[in-house]
């Protein structure tokens, strides 16, 4: 570890995967006392992501200690293409990004992990992906003591928690009813809810993606979710978040059988449904599985006392139904005032992808289901 000092506070830079996984305990107390932290930012879900996608040489995390107490901390890699720069850890299969700040000593700790991130990135651009809004992560932007940039990032839809009934009352009053038939048979089924312990995880993800993989199939899968390294790493990651309470893993049982399955990710701010799957045989039972799965997480975060039910990433039609909350996630640009030229390079190549990639959609409706399905074969 490379140290340096901000007042009574130390910054230090841990590249050293064992020293990773040693700040596990001290890492959960600062998760505990960051409000602004979604479950991607557990050291859970980032260490195993580690694991499984990490490369050696690359780890990059600033840490901020008072006294022995961690207080702050941005869990980042680097990586060499397009150019060097500083991500986040996580990857394309975390939704969000923030770095975890205590908030008793915000004040102290922003301006000095930003100092501390600067130290870091004197060969890189910083580029933060997935910054939702609200995340103590703005506030390290504003600080910041390089050149900066900004952009729209992916889309995510949000529901407040209320009461179910409450939900349906959202909808078009046609589309209430609708609701309310598809779950009178869906209760008619007899579909009996199971929540998974810790020592069930390994048995209930495999048939989690065994049914998510049927679920998609011909459809488009993501490939990601067919492959070995994924998982391992959902497996690894959502039993020690059950254990810690971070996580729910719930199957849905039909005559004993496990007809679908579902990963949500807790923290204090909200309650996400991360991957579920279930089986297509269940339509001709005329079971709506994404309405029963809403109405049971909806219900769970309720009594929980968490505020946002959150569908993540995406803007899925079936999500669109229940007349949601857009909410845009942020992509952070940072950099040393030395690297400000390589900087706008990579913004506009940033800007150009993403208009050559709507240029596509708007010309070839189908090009998207097009590449999913041949990535599909691909995997398989």
């Amino acid at each position: 570890m490379s140290s340096g000092s901000a007042g009574a506070l130390s910054v230090t830079l841990c590249r050293d995967p064992r020293q990773f996984a040693a700040l596990e305990e001290s890492w959960n107390r600062l998760f505990r006392g960051c409000p602004t932290a979604t479950p991607f930012q557990s050291h859970a879900w980032l260490h195993s992501w580690w694991l499984s996608y990490g490369k050696d040489g690359r780890l990059r995390i600033v840490l901020v200690r008072r006294g022995e107490e961690l207080v702050g901390a941005a869990a980042l890699m680097l990586v060499h293409r397009p150019m060097p720069l500083l991500v986040p850890l996580g990857g394309p299969i975390t939704d969000y990004f923030d770095v975890l700040v205590d908030a008793e000593y915000a004040d102290q700790v922003v301006p000095a992990l930003a100092r501390g991130l600067h130290r870091a990135a004197r060969g890189a651009v910083v580029d933060l992906r997935e910054v939702r809004p609200g995340a103590a992560a703005e506030e390290l932007y504003r600080q910041w003591p390089g050149v900066s940039s900004v952009l729209a990032d992916s889309t995510c839809m949000e529901l407040p928690t209320l009461p179910f009934d409450e939900l349906v009352k959202r909808m078009p009053a046609s589309g209430g009813q609708r609701v309310r038939a598809k779950l009178r048979k869906t209760d008619a089924a007899g579909i009996e809810e199971h929540e998974v312990t810790e020592q069930e995880v390994p048995r209930a993800v495999r048939t989690l993606l065994r049914l998510h993989e049927k679920q998609w199939r011909g459809r488009g899968v993501t490939p990601e979710h067919l492959r070995p390294r994924f998982a391992e790493h959902l497996t690894r990651a959502t039993r020690r978040m059950v254990r810690a309470g971070e996580s729910r893993l719930t199957e849905f049982r039909l005559e004993g059988k496990v007809v679908a399955a579902n990963v949500t990710l807790l923290s204090a701010g909200l309650s996400g449904g991360y991957l579920y799957g279930a089986d297509p045989d269940l339509r001709t039972r005329k079971v709506d599985i994404a309405t029963l799965l809403l109405r049971y997480e909806a219900g769970r975060a309720l009594a929980d006392g968490r505020p946002v039910v959150s569908f993540l990433r995406g803007n899925e039609p079936y999500k669109n139904h229940w007349r949601p909350e857009t909410v845009v996630n942020q992509r952070f640009l940072l950099a040393t005032a030395a690297l400000a030229p390589l900087l706008r390079v990579h913004e506009s190549q940033v800007t150009g992808r993403e208009r050559a990639v709507d240029a596509l959609r708007e010309a070839l409706p189908a090009a998207r289901d097009w590449r999913a399905r041949l990535n599909e074969l691909r995997v398989r």
